[in-house]
């Protein structure tokens, strides 16, 4: 047997203590709850929803709160997906309960004022196909909160750190999904943050950082994903042109008198000048994120934005906040989406991210509403042509029912295989109009059926 020098001693005792400190960080790191029941809805839950913080940053000194629940179908072999609601500051509860989770509010449109909303199950839910963790980040959002009020500040790059910090503490606590395939979810402003944790994972994983994560894809809706370059191209004038919302005089006047000038127009330029009060003449009266749907004008009337009252009601009540396990003093007043973040928007474009990602193995769904003004479609496939991708599947209507659903085209280089998807009739966001729609969509996408 090889003598042990006191240099291997101390080798030892240095491998041993810091798995030591490994495990008690993980111990430390977590609180996970199961939930059985939940006010407003009658009886147990009928599918496994799990709570918690997870502890990130410096000295674990952001505490990002989750909502986790497990595949309806098959949850040792569907796949897991995270999922990040935009803003930045809003709550990924407003995804569960709005969007793709298994619970919708009753008669929201009836009794959009009630202090005790009820729920009922929503049968398009994603969690009939996936295991999906609904966290609330950035710190501030939600639930989630940091210990002292250094860790209230973040910006772009530090929430992604944070989100992938997330994924590996949980996946260590939750071991039983280490070889789900993993997909990473995120709509509007999270457009700006999914590639940069994707980024992160591929970096992991390839330096060898455990858990390894078996990520399969990402998911984008109604994503933002660059401060487009006002100068040559305008997205929601283009957009607004396309859907009949600008005549084509105004349109084609403005883009010679501003000469793409939109958001600093110079004062001087009289035509330009006129012909921007006449868009705004023309689209400030419009829902942006549905045109179709009415704008807000009251407190007392119902439109699609008041539904978001139900959110603040229910997740203020403290027998709610009990059910949910959340620690007590840390939260003075839930809101939906925390405007008052002190956020520092770092990152302006992650076209090169994705750029960077088309020479990895991976799968990509990029959906949107047709109605969306506010991250129009037109602004989304301007982006993504910018990737010099080639098309593998011509634009083609997707069926659902056999009725339209929306359009679709694919983009291919062999590793990186990416399908667009227009939702008819869906806003910003699309599942939160159209649930079924979207359900079907991303179905078949992760089972990767053609739409």
């Amino acid at each position: 047997m090889e003598k042990l020098t006191v240099r291997n001693i101390l080798q030892i005792l240095f491998v041993e203590i810091s798995l030591l400190l490994l495990i008690l960080t993980a111990i430390s790191a977590f609180s996970p709850n199961i939930v059985k029941s939940i006010p407003g809805y009658p009886g147990d839950l009928p599918f496994y929803l799990e709570t918690g913080y997870v502890g990130v940053g410096k000295d674990e000194e952001v505490k990002l709160f989750y909502y986790f629940i497990k595949s309806e179908r098959d949850p040792e072999r569907d796949p897991l997906m995270l999922w990040l609601t935009g803003g930045p500051g809003c709550s990924a509860f407003s995804g569960l309960v709005l969007e793709i989770g298994p619970l919708i509010f009753n008669n929201s449109a009836c009794d959009w004022h009630s202090k005790s909303p009820t729920f009922q199950l929503n049968p398009s839910s994603w969690t009939k196909v996936a295991s999906i963790i609904f966290l609330d980040s950035p710190v501030g959002t939600g639930f989630s909160y940091a210990t002292n009020p250094e860790g209230y500040y973040s910006d772009d790059i530090t929430s992604s750190r944070h989100i992938y910090q997330f994924l590996t503490k949980w996946l260590a606590d939750h071991a039983g999904f280490h070889n789900n395939p993993l997909y990473i979810a995120g709509v509007s402003y999270c457009g700006k943050i999914v590639p940069v944790v994707v980024h992160e994972i591929f970096q992991g994983n390839k330096v060898g950082f455990q858990p390894f994560m078996n990520l399969q894809g990402y998911v984008l809706g109604n994503p933002l994903t660059w401060k487009e370059d006002e100068k040559r191209y305008h997205p929601q004038l283009n957009y607004a042109h396309r859907v009949s919302l600008l005549s084509d005089e105004l349109y084609e006047s403005t883009i010679i008198s501003c000469n793409g000038a939109y958001q600093d127009a110079d004062t001087n330029n009289i035509n330009c000048t006129h012909n921007l009060q006449a868009i705004s003449y023309n689209l400030d009266p419009l829902f942006d994120a549905h045109v179709l749907k009415p704008k807000c004008i009251s407190d007392k009337t119902w439109c699609q934005e008041s539904i978001t009252g139900l959110l603040d009601n229910w997740a203020n009540d403290i027998q709610v906040q009990a059910a949910l396990h959340i620690q007590e003093g840390t939260k003075r007043y839930w809101i939906r989406c925390n405007r008052t973040l002190a956020y520092e928007y770092n990152v302006q474009s992650t076209v090169g991210y994705h750029q960077n990602l088309t020479q990895e193995f991976i799968h990509v769904l990029i959906y949107s509403g047709d109605q969306d003004m506010k991250i129009s479609y037109v602004g989304t496939l301007g982006w993504i042509k910018m990737l010099n991708i080639s098309i593998s599947e011509d634009w083609r209507p997707w069926f659902v029912n056999d009725q339209v659903a929306g359009y679709s085209t694919r983009f291919s280089n062999d590793r990186y295989n990416l399908t667009f998807a227009t939702v008819k009739g869906a806003g910003h966001t699309a599942p939160e109009y159209k649930r079924a729609e979207c359900f079907n969509m991303v179905m078949k996408w992760l089972e990767s059926r053609p739409l």
